[in-house]
């Protein structure tokens, strides 16, 4: 409609110009004088006009799109990508409108990087005054203690902001081609396995804690990282530990060569609570000579932790209260215990 418009008003005038320049020295002033006319007719003024206000919504959802499983941005009614001409003819309009979804994406890329990759916004520069003009970059928590690596990721100039590459690749491609976010996961990977990862959480920090009693409750591989954190710290864990609750556990003492102390020592103090259709605490027996399996209540493994939620503040009292009486953990007392000794 502005594109209409603009023809309209410039047609006359360059018709007239036309005719003027084939005139004296008279028309020649006429035509400096609509030159400098038409030099102060602002376009962006005239184009502004025709256009709706530029109010955009300041969340994905008011525009109405979202982020799908494999971090493409779709619309939420139609399941399309992005569409820059929203409005035909509205160039200006639609860039502004662009603008605004850029500004909402940087945020949402924020928040990956806080809450998905565990990363820190730290204040630079880190002695500036209230009045001093700041920035902020991300860091992991052990950017600064960590002996080994250290990657640094810097992006470029222009709109792109901290943990992207490049906007117009997350809007109109997905997460991954246009943020940092697997570069930094991938190097979070190469940090070490899980099992170095617990070994190291121990040394620098439940080590040095103060607590008399401390628990574990361990999911999945997290199991198989407690097995390896027992065969690393075998004296440290049992002077500090006062019972493990594992929850479908995948670990496996012999596989992992834990040897016979460990293995005397699960089972006086753990418990593995696993997927099993059977009612919750039911036993389940097991070939291998650890801690006593019991049902979690649920067939679904990722379930399990929140099924057995009952039961296993239920043992860490009991284990907590056979300690200070200087007494063994209530669930080698347990009817479902397997002797594995035994077998």
């Amino acid at each position: 409609m502005s594109i209409s418009l603009i023809s309209l008003i410039f047609l006359p005038i360059w018709i007239n110009m036309a005719q003027i320049q084939q005139g004296g020295p008279d028309e020649k002033e006429k035509t400096t004088a609509l030159k400098d006319l038409l030099s102060r007719i602002d376009l962006d003024e005239l184009m502004k006009k025709d256009e709706p206000p530029l109010d955009f919504p300041d969340t994905l959802e008011g525009f109405e799109y979202a982020f799908n499983e494999r971090g493409q941005l779709r619309h939420i009614k139609t399941g399309e990508p992005f569409v820059f001409n929203y409005r035909e003819d509205l160039h200006r309009w639609n860039q502004k409108r662009y603008e605004a979804l850029g500004e909402i994406i940087t945020k949402y890329v924020y928040d990956l990087l806080e809450k998905d990759c565990n990363l820190k916004k730290i204040s630079i520069p880190v002695d500036a005054t209230e009045s001093e003009p700041k920035s902020f970059i991300f860091m992991s928590e052990d950017a600064l203690t960590n002996p080994q690596k250290l990657m640094v990721l810097i992006h470029g100039s222009g709109v792109v902001r901290a943990g992207q590459w490049a906007r117009r690749l997350i809007i109109n491609e997905d997460l991954d081609s246009g943020t940092q976010i697997p570069f930094i996961k991938r190097a979070v990977d190469e940090n070490g396995s899980p099992e170095e990862h617990a070994i190291y959480v121990w040394d620098h920090f439940i080590a040095q804690s103060a607590a008399e009693n401390v628990f574990f409750v361990a999911h999945s591989y997290g199991g198989l990282a407690f097995v390896e954190l027992m065969i690393q710290r075998e004296a440290d864990v049992k002077s500090k530990v006062t019972a493990v609750a594992l929850t479908d556990s995948v670990h496996n003492v012999w596989h992992q060569e834990a040897g016979k102390t460990i293995r005397e020592w699960m089972r006086e103090k753990c418990c593995n609570w696993v997927s099993s259709s059977e009612p919750l605490d039911t036993s389940v027996e097991s070939m291998l000579p650890d801690c006593p399996r019991v049902s979690a209540g649920t067939d679904r493994h990722e379930l399990t932790s929140w099924k057995s939620f009952p039961s296993i503040f239920k043992f860490f009292a009991e284990a907590s209260e056979a300690k200070s009486s200087s007494q063994k953990p209530a669930v080698t007392r347990r009817s479902h215990r397997i002797k594995h000794e035994e077998l």
